[in-house]
């Protein structure tokens, strides 16, 4: 009898053994220039960087803005030499 009732419990529940309902399944971040190969980073461009970058003027991660290892050394080249040439500020005041 009591059996009948864990089984019971157990059939409403999702079988798949890694579900946690706290926790979604993220979707997997394109890269940007990857996905557009006519996109070419440009350090006087200071509108594309700006993407690259947060408010204070840090340089977001490779999580954040979902670009390949290959292309965030890239972004943070340009990065560094715009704010060489004062395209772009180092800090946010």
């Amino acid at each position: 009898m009591a059996d009948n009732k864990k089984n019971k419990k157990n059939n409403n529940k999702v079988q798949d053994d890694n579900y946690n309902p706290k926790f979604r399944k993220m979707r997997k971040k394109v890269c940007p220039l990857c996905a557009d190969k006519n996109l070419v980073l440009d350090y006087k461009n200071a509108d594309q960087l700006r993407k690259f970058i947060n408010d204070k003027g840090k340089i977001l991660p490779r999580r954040a803005t979902g670009a390949c290892a290959k292309h965030q050394r890239d972004i943070t080249l340009t990065v560094k030499r715009a704010r060489q040439i004062a395209v772009l500020p180092y800090t946010a005041e």
